[in-house]
């Protein structure tokens, strides 16, 4: 293994695979620390839509970047990154294993392959403006605004997500140059870390699915409704992009009924899922556990225990097709 190099164990997956429980579970094996790479969990409040682990599912784990930004914050992937790489050195630094967790891909390869995305700079001016414009003519037209001059990026968002959107717009404006381009220049960048990626998903996609419509269930059960109306009272531009509440609101405004709004949240978060399996399936350096078809969490410690004893692996397997 390499000594000059942080030793870092990444999980990685879709929504509702169990990457919170595998992550939390080697951290306890391993003497680690988790560290959220999830980009809704960050928010304060947000706790049942973004499904972020309750005190008791912690078992004892410190977990880093959960819950510490205000949902009316603007926050940037950069601004991200700094806090990742300051909370792993901060764990590190402790005698810890430091745990990358969560399902934003972008995230999670910005940290890891130690991207340089170079802070373009902001303008409020052009970001009330394409506020006021999404709030007229909605997400769908903004996206399509940015595809037609950053396409691979448009591709790799939802219409849902507008504060990524709108930075993206943003920095071409003031720069010329697109995200997508930034992000292949910074991809020259040597990466920072010694780092194994583990990747959880489900042989039999209709388990995951199943998982997901529970997982919904429960998040009702929980007070996802609440949640939502309170975020919706305060008028949060951040609360309209989680996945969650944005399909609740309709109910909440007298449009739908509760019954046709859950069917959407299942179908959306289904949808999402599947978006992240698409980005995290481009990479090769993953080694994929399968609940459905084996001990994940054995062949997962298995592969973490060799990792840091700077034992060989074998190469990492591809993605299962049907996944």
């Amino acid at each position: 293994m390499e000594q000059t190099k942080i030793p870092v164990i990444a999980v990685l997956g879709p929504t509702a695979s169990g990457k919170t429980a595998l992550s939390i579970a080697l951290a306890k094996e391993l003497g680690g620390e988790v560290v959220s790479a999830d980009s809704m969990q960050i928010y304060r409040g947000m706790d049942i839509a973004t499904a972020k682990p309750t005190k008791d599912e912690m078992d004892g784990v410190p977990h880093h970047l959960i819950g510490y930004v205000g949902p009316e914050e603007p926050y940037s992937l950069g601004r991200y990154a700094a806090d990742a790489h300051a909370a792993i050195g901060e764990v590190w630094s402790r005698g810890r294993l430091p745990i990358l967790c969560g399902g934003t891909g972008l995230y999670m390869d910005t940290v890891l392959d130690n991207r340089d995305i170079g802070e373009t700079g902001s303008d409020p001016a052009i970001r009330r403006e394409l506020s006021d414009l999404a709030k007229e003519r909605g997400g769908e037209y903004l996206l399509s605004v940015l595809r037609e001059f950053d396409p691979e990026t448009a591709a790799s968002l939802h219409a849902n997500n507008l504060p990524r959107i709108i930075r993206a717009i943003e920095v071409y404006r003031l720069s010329g140059v697109t995200m997508s381009e930034l992000q292949r220049r910074s991809r020259e960048t040597p990466e920072r870390y010694h780092t194994l990626r583990i990747g959880i998903a489900y042989q039999d996609r209709a388990v995951l699915y199943d998982r997901i419509n529970r997982r919904v269930d429960l998040m009702m059960e929980e007070g996802l409704l609440e949640e939502a109306k309170a975020f919706r009272a305060e008028n949060l531009g951040t609360s309209a992009q989680a996945i969650g509440y944005k399909e609740l609101f309709p109910y909440l405004d007298g449009e739908k009924s509760l019954l046709e709004c859950l069917e959407s949240l299942k179908q959306a978060t289904r949808r999402y899922a599947k978006r992240q399996l698409t980005w995290f399936r481009k990479d090769g350096r993953i080694y994929w556990v399968y609940p459905d078809a084996e001990d994940a969490k054995g062949r997962a410690l298995e592969l973490a225990r060799r990792f840091l004893e700077g034992g060989n692996l074998e190469n990492p397997g591809k993605l299962i097709e049907n996944c």
